[in-house]
């Protein structure tokens, strides 16, 4: 699917679906039924009041590592899998906090369309430890795999991290992410439901050839302002009422940018 066809309008809005935990997380109770049904429930949502794209991320799987275990990465693949079968929309991969491998071999077992990859090009520090680039590994990766039809989506100096070497302008991360091989490029806050600044999205836009995605703070009060600027946005939390997706916030943010 070429970035063309994935960002025009209208279908621009990329719907989050947040997994409970899964197998080989501390938070996982045994019952991988309610796993799929949460998460069917929610695709459904999204995709009935008007999200055209969806993402499936292993949300609940706090502490988070640097990589998935083999439970997660499984169970993660297989959920997105029925997801894409049942929705038959573009559906993605987050395996965070930034598991190239189990995003891009899930992508391809699940027929799934993209994946996120937080850290790209920049070496950051987070909860999870130092965290180093990925790019030189994934794109070789996914090739291997005969993933290329999968797209990358990289965020650069990604939201919940703190980059180590700090002069390095975002404008720079941007420009060489897109050099290194990703598809779009994703500019977030400084956390999950931080709106992502106005004049960044502005500054990276105007460095890049490739799409541009807001990954963080997205609502139904500034998405028109947001996305005159950006390509397309990626949106979860501000869509849930009691930690699952709520209709009628859906609706609400699909109405907004009419």
């Amino acid at each position: 699917m070429s970035n063309a066809v994935m960002f025009q309008e209208g279908n621009n809005l990329i719907g989050m679906v947040h997994l409970l935990p899964l197998p080989g997380s501390a938070g996982f109770d045994g019952d991988m039924e309610k796993v799929y049904n949460r998460a069917l429930e929610d695709a459904k949502t999204l995709k009935e009041n008007g999200i055209k794209m969806l993402m499936v991320e292993n949300f609940s799987d706090a502490p988070y590592g640097k990589t998935l275990t083999i439970e997660q990465a499984t169970a993660l693949a297989a959920v997105t899998a029925v997801i894409k079968h049942e929705t038959n929309l573009p559906v993605g991969i987050d395996a965070a906090f930034c598991d190239y491998k189990a995003a891009l071999a899930g992508a391809k077992a699940a027929m799934a369309d993209f994946v996120r990859l937080a850290v790209f090009v920049d070496t950051v520090v987070c909860f999870a430890g130092i965290i180093e680039p990925c790019c030189s590994y994934a794109v070789p990766y996914r090739k291997s795999i005969g993933a290329e039809n999968v797209k990358i989506f990289a965020d650069v100096q990604v939201k919940h991290t703190h980059m180590l070497i700090k002069d390095v302008d975002i404008v720079e991360s941007a420009q060489v992410a897109q050099s290194s091989g990703a598809d779009a490029i994703i500019v977030t806050g400084l956390a999950t439901g931080s709106e992502t600044p106005i004049e960044t999205v502005k500054r990276v836009k105007a460095a890049v050839k490739c799409p541009v995605i807001i990954g963080s703070g997205l609502n139904a009060q500034n998405a028109k302002s947001q996305l005159s600027i950006a390509d397309a946005a990626i949106v979860g939390s501000s869509l849930k009422t009691d930690g699952k997706i709520d209709g009628a916030k859906v609706r609400e943010l699909v109405d907004s940018l009419k």
